[in-house]
């Protein structure tokens, strides 16, 4: 088996990999104030509980865009494991051409699900991962990652409004029907949301213009992370949503990386 690890700022997924069949996969909070103790208890309680053994773990990988938490899960790792695990990051093969001015500057998360696009899909690309901030991404047919843009998650945007406006309460992210809404809860879910779907509408028509090829091949867009069904519902610019997308990355990663 093979123990796949994605931290981002807001959680960690582990995903547990057996021949090419994801058997599990859980989510825990990210936390740099944690010791690899305390990570190393949480990640044993789940295995525990789910009735896997941990020695049946061959390989490890990990993605991190939270530098602070590395070396506690680096150390829970060895300790739990006993096993070195990879990290995504400068001279891990990718197979992937990135565009960057500083390549190094590209988060670890944007990488997974690039090499994940490029390898599942062999087309022109355009990559939304819904996450504490959208990212978005763009890889060519060839493997070339031309970069991308990066804006606040929705959760970010509807925390500043409820932080910043003392009237304004906390609400749920829920579509109202209508975005000319009789009450303030509505009101802020559709701005919110409605305001959240024209962005990434315009961002991925902006993105599809300037990425226009020679053949006029139209990039395929495909979503990822916990809001990419909430928002792929209400909008014809999305033409897949892959949960699993950063998972699948990190596995085909480890692949080209294990020898």
């Amino acid at each position: 088996m093979i123990l796949l690890v994605d931290v981002g700022n807001t959680n960690i997924v582990l995903g547990l990999q057996k021949d090419e069949n994801c058997i599990a996969s859980w989510r825990i909070s990210t936390d740099a104030k944690k010791t690899s103790d305390e990570y190393g208890i949480q990640v044993m309680q789940l295995f525990n509980q789910n009735q896997f053994d941990p020695k049946a773990v061959e390989g490890i990988i990990i993605s991190s865009v939270v530098p602070n938490t590395m070396h506690s899960l680096e150390n829970m790792i060895r300790k739990c494991f006993n096993i070195e695990p990879i990290i995504v990051g400068p001279g891990i093969k990718t197979k992937i051409n990135i565009k960057y001015d500083n390549p190094k500057e590209v988060g670890a998360d944007r990488i997974v699900n690039a090499v994940a696009a490029y390898e599942l899909y062999r087309r022109p690309m355009i990559i939304i991962d819904f996450g504490t901030a959208t990212t978005f991404c763009s890889v060519t047919r060839t493997g070339d990652y031309l970069g991308g843009c990066i804006v606040p998650g929705i959760k970010i945007s509807s925390d500043a409004l409820f932080d910043r406006a003392a009237k304004l309460p906390r609400v749920e992210l829920e579509l109202p029907k209508k975005v000319i809404c009789k009450n303030t809860i509505s009101s802020m879910q559709a701005g919110i949301l409605y305001g959240y779907i024209g962005q990434v509408e315009y961002i991925v028509n902006k993105m599809k213009k300037e990425m226009k090829s020679k053949d006029n091949e139209e990039p395929y867009v495909v979503a990822t992370g916990g809001l990419a069904n909430l928002i792929s519902k209400h909008t014809n610019v999305i033409d897949k949503v892959n949960s699993d997308l950063t998972l699948q990355g990190l596995k085909i990663l480890y692949q080209k990386n294990k020898e």
